[in-house]
């Protein structure tokens, strides 16, 4: 019997600090074998370089050469993952800016990211944010709000201590393991970071 290949999953990625999260998504599922197609905002692309010294293109030549990994350009209004013909497992923007937050909450669409969440909750599939932003102000939480009323999925990357992590790398695996089991991936939560009894 052959095995069923997966639906593609949109990865989009915006200014808000976060890029290791980033790279846990991209990278799992890539080594999973989940086609990904990756946009990136303009900012993201600096705070990118800024986090993991590295240019967002040669961070997707990595990807490729694990996966199946398109990067789409933030200002291609043509791109596939702008239209619902397009059939998606789902979209993840980690991290999420609290600018992408209120723009995608109120149906602005300035770049293909905001219309591909656009069109992702139009089409009624998994949308997960993971905001990373604080303090919170007033603004920020009536957009969360109304989002997580018409659906959305919102993880922020909390910090846990019941599962003992040893360092950095395995709460940035428990964040992301959690947003993506969310997104339909109930492996990507590594098992020694799960809670136990």
């Amino acid at each position: 019997m052959s095995r069923v290949p997966h639906l593609p999953v949109v990865v989009g990625i915006t200014a808000a600090s976060g890029a290791a999260l980033t790279e846990r998504c991209i990278t799992w599922l890539a080594a999973h074998g989940v086609p990904l197609y990756v946009t990136c905002s303009n900012n993201g692309r600096l705070v990118w370089q800024q986090e993991l010294n590295e240019t967002l293109e040669d961070a997707a030549a990595r990807w490729q050469a694990q996966g199946d990994v398109l990067l789409v350009d933030v200002g291609d209004e043509a791109a596939l993952i702008a239209s619902g013909s397009l059939l998606t497992a789902g979209m993840i923007i980690v991290p999420c800016s609290t600018g992408s937050a209120a723009a995608i909450a109120n149906g602005i669409c300035t770049n293909v990211l905001h219309r591909a969440a656009e069109v992702t909750l139009k089409e009624k599939r998994p949308l997960v944010l993971m905001p990373r932003e604080t303090p919170l102000s007033a603004i920020h939480l009536e957009a969360w709000l109304k989002l997580a009323r018409l659906g959305v999925t919102i993880v922020p990357p909390m910090l846990t201590f019941y599962n003992h992590p040893k360092d950095i790398q395995d709460m940035v695996d428990f964040s992301v393991g959690r947003a993506l089991t969310l997104l339909g991936f109930p492996d990507a939560l590594p098992e020694r970071l799960r809670y136990q009894r």
